[in-house]
């Protein structure tokens, strides 16, 4: 089940909040967000509930180990426990079949590879219930006692398969004490009709445009570009719509989850980009495997190397996946230590555009997980694999204007600062857009989701 289709948004949600809101106790409302937590998990993949029940368990056991043993060897044990189990069941499911693979043709033998399905979003509870471990060790956070309260953080419908990645040090206060005010659930409704707009209007015809295009065998230059940066422009509504949906459902649920995204295609550098993007991955990574390797004080490119490797494969047990992951580590490190302190004195918009021309092009080592049809699109998009522009090209260019400007204008601050301006200006214009877009928002998102056909979402394959 996806937040956007019909079924989530007229049936599952209507009836979830329905039924959370009949009672103040926070236990009745921890039992209700569990049940449906886990029947939204159980709609596309119903074995695998038991493999998140299972992951809770681990850690809530740990966990209670850590507190009672602090500062001792049985804390210590209890945490390599739980890095193990957790790591080990993410790399049974994601790489095992992509190392067996690689085994066999490096050493010519036939080593079965392992026939399991990746469960939906086990990179990212993997990750939360990582940070309650680590960040108890650290003696950062206070022990869960309730089990019903640590499966209600691990399994939390709204961020269960594609974050962003809430770490328990920022809810956990909020599992046993939390309420749902009138301002807060506006909000909520505002920013998920905000990131359903993102999702069903931008991100899903910028995507058949893009497929359409590069999934073409004869490309050219034009075709080429305009494929990527349409699959850009899918890419960021896409993910950044579902994070909005979100952090949206989070607020009429009564809790408070940070923001993923930043406008990440207005950076002047790949260093902000990141600083934008996916933020509670990069959060993550930084603070549970850049510091403790010794960050910027002790071989901080080893270090850059080793996050962006594994920020690659964390994305999927690809080559591509390695090959993107490295392709930022350069650019980070080229960033860092070859043009320290210069792109500071460098024009605004030519960093701007240094910036988008590699970000778009590395979006290119994301779509593409076959080396081959990676290559052809290289050598196509600079000019050696083909002509400059095609009718196909050209026709999805003209069709198409009115929406590669509005992504545009839509990945700025521009519409927010155009409506936080009006608001200021006329009292009576903020007391009554905001439910009118809001109706139109949705009215607009019914209809197109009534007649379409393409509706993925990408970030389900992590």
């Amino acid at each position: 089940m996806v937040f956007s289709s019909i079924i989530f948004i007229c049936i599952f949600l209507p009836s979830v909040l329905l039924l959370y809101n009949l009672s103040h106790n926070v236990t009745y409302k921890n039992t209700v967000l569990v049940i449906s937590s886990l029947i939204f998990y159980a709609w596309g993949e119903p074995i695998w509930v038991v493999l998140l029940i299972f992951s809770a368990l681990v850690d809530y056991v740990n966990g209670r180990i850590i507190d009672k043993y602090y500062a001792r060897a049985a804390a210590k044990a209890a945490l390599i426990s739980s890095l193990v189990i957790n790591l080990g069941l993410l790399c049974l499911f994601k790489y095992s079949s992509f190392l067996t693979e690689n085994i066999n043709a490096l050493l010519h033998v036939s080593i079965p590879a392992p026939k399991v399905t990746l469960p939906i979003g086990i990179s990212f509870y993997t990750f939360q219930t990582l940070s309650y471990t680590i960040d108890m060790y650290r003696g950062k956070v206070r022990v869960q006692k309730s089990f019903l309260n640590f499966l209600t953080y691990v399994s939390m419908f709204p961020q269960l398969v594609a974050g962003p990645i809430v770490r328990y040090a920022t809810i956990g206060g909020q599992l046993s004490d939390r309420r749902v005010t009138s301002d807060g659930f506006s909000y909520g409704v505002t920013r998920f009709t905000a990131g359903l707009c993102k999702k069903v209007i931008l991100a899903n015809n910028a995507g058949s445009v893009a497929s359409m295009l590069l999934d073409s065998t004869r490309l050219t230059v034009m075709s080429a570009w305009l494929g990527i940066i349409m699959y850009a422009f899918q890419i960021y509504f896409d993910f950044s719509g579902y994070s909005d949906m979100a952090i949206g459902m989070g607020k009429m649920l009564g809790f408070d989850f940070d923001e993923n995204f930043r406008h990440p295609y207005i950076s002047r550098s790949i260093t902000e980009f990141w600083r934008r993007w996916h933020i509670s991955l990069g959060s993550f990574f930084r603070d549970y495997v850049y510091i403790p390797l010794g960050g910027n004080r002790y071989r901080a490119a080893m270090n850059i190397l080793i996050v962006w490797l594994l920020t690659g494969l964390w994305h999927g047990a690809s080559w591509n996946f390695v090959l993107w992951g490295l392709f930022y580590a350069l650019l980070l490190l080229m960033e860092k230590f070859l043009f320290r302190g210069k792109m500071r004195n460098m024009p605004p918009p030519f960093c701007h555009i240094y910036t988008l021309f590699f970000v778009v092009l590395g979006w290119a080592l994301f779509y593409f997980t076959d080396i081959n049809a990676l290559w052809l699109f290289l050598k196509s998009a600079f000019g050696a694999g083909g002509a400059l522009y095609d009718l196909t090209a050209v026709s999805a260019l003209c069709t198409n204007l009115w929406l590669i400007i509005l992504c545009a204008v839509a990945s700025t601050p521009i519409p927010s600062i155009i409506y936080n301006h009006l608001c200021k200006r006329s009292g009576v214009f903020a007391s009554v857009s905001q439910p009118i877009l809001v109706m139109a928002g949705l009215g607009i998102c019914f209809i197109l989701l009534v007649g379409q056909t393409y509706n993925p979402f990408l970030y389900f394959r992590f």
